[in-house]
């Protein structure tokens, strides 16, 4: 049974994000023709078009060669780079990824004439929108897979308070555990990138990302253990998974949720400078507040066969993207010990503690996640 605080996460009112806006060159008559349509299409969808600088999404018409981007006055503005390729590249994404750095994108939609529209998210899901021939309906397509990521909501924010227990500022074995399993993810070669970012982004363009999204640096997944019946441990933010060392700074224990200004609460020691929790927080706070019974939580960026999955790749943070995995470990067979997945993305997995999660599911993991 839900509790009253998870329940208040599904009535927490949207960030407002029903406008659109256009900015930047179409490079094409092609280009020109599709940014129009999608236009049309978000129109349709409840979409009021509005100037750029106070819109919900921004679709920012990029030339490949000099890409401009487009500079958010409110972080919850959701930002797609629309650009076009004369052809199909032999690498989608070592094309396409680049760009949402290059254009400051939350989404890269690179368009081919008579090829269809290429979504690449900042989590690595790439997939194709087919080109059928009909400009209408790729718009029509297109902009029915936009309008979710760009009006799910967001809860990064943290609340920092110097409330931890004095025996908790050195940790206990819980961080030990979830240190350990950190390691292990590392040793398994999911971490710090389960793919070869280095030769998608140059030196400079992981810079920017790092200062984009206020990481320390780019490490994917996170991990988490209950500690109490409302509290738990979790990794921080843009840390190496594989090296998290000081509690209350790589790892953190998230003690409460606000859900009406969508902050996460962290209870931390004076002592050390705290980094930012992972921006799943959300959906591991839903998860333990669901099921009593579950002990530890661990997401990584890897696959399982035969597991249910989500059916929106929503961008990381948002609510949507956690209440879809809550409400999957909900609908498991055993909540307290399920896998699920994240389209495009990963898989969540629950367990008794992070170490019974590995041994139960490390003979079944997938390195490479399948994309549709």
């Amino acid at each position: 049974m839900q509790t009253e605080t998870a329940a208040r996460i599904r009535r927490a009112p949207k960030q407002p994000r029903g406008s659109f806006a256009f900015t930047g060159t179409p490079t094409s008559a092609s280009h020109d023709a599709l940014a129009r349509e999608l236009a049309v299409a978000l129109g349709a969808r409840g979409f009021e078009r509005t100037d750029a600088t106070d819109s919900g999404l921004v679709l920012n018409l990029v030339d490949p060669a000099a890409p401009k981007p487009f500079r958010r006055r409110a972080r919850g503005t959701f930002v797609a780079a629309l650009w076009e390729l004369p052809d199909e590249p032999d690498d989608v994404l070592a094309a396409a990824y680049p760009m949402l750095v290059r254009a400051l994108a939350n989404v890269s939609l690179l368009t081919v004439p008579g090829r269809g529209v290429w979504f690449t998210t900042m989590e690595r899901g790439t997939y194709r929108v087919p080109d059928t021939g009909d400009p209408a309906a790729l718009a029509q397509a297109g902009g029915e897979r936009l309008e979710p990521l760009a009006t799910s909501r967001l809860v990064i924010d943290n609340e920092f308070q110097l409330d931890l227990e004095r025996e908790l500022w050195i940790g206990d074995d819980l961080t030990r555990e979830v240190a350990s399993a950190g390691r292990r993810l590392g040793e398994l070669g999911l971490l710090p990138n389960p793919f070869p970012i280095d030769d998608l982004l140059s030196e400079r363009e992981l810079r920017h990302v790092k200062r984009l999204y206020g990481l320390g640096g780019l490490s994917y997944g996170n991990l988490s253990v209950r500690k109490d019946d409302r509290r738990f441990w979790m990794s921080a933010s843009g840390v190496d998974k594989a090296r998290l060392e000081t509690a209350g700074r790589d790892i953190l224990l998230v003690s409460g949720y606000d859900p009406d200004r969508g902050a996460m609460i962290l209870s931390v020691p004076p002592t050390v400078v705290p980094r930012r929790v992972s921006v799943d927080a959300i959906e591991h706070w839903m998860i333990y507040r669901n099921h009593p019974d579950v002990g530890a939580i661990l997401h990584i960026h890897a696959w399982v066969d035969g597991i249910a999955a989500t059916e929106v790749n929503y961008p990381c943070g948002t609510e949507e993207l956690a209440r879809s995995v809550s409400d999957l470990i909900d609908a498991a067979p055993d909540p307290a010990h399920a896998v699920v997945g994240l389209k495009n993305h990963g898989i969540t997995a629950t367990g008794e503690s992070l170490t019974e999660i590995l041994d139960r599911i490390q003979p079944r993991l997938l390195l490479q996640v399948p994309m549709e």
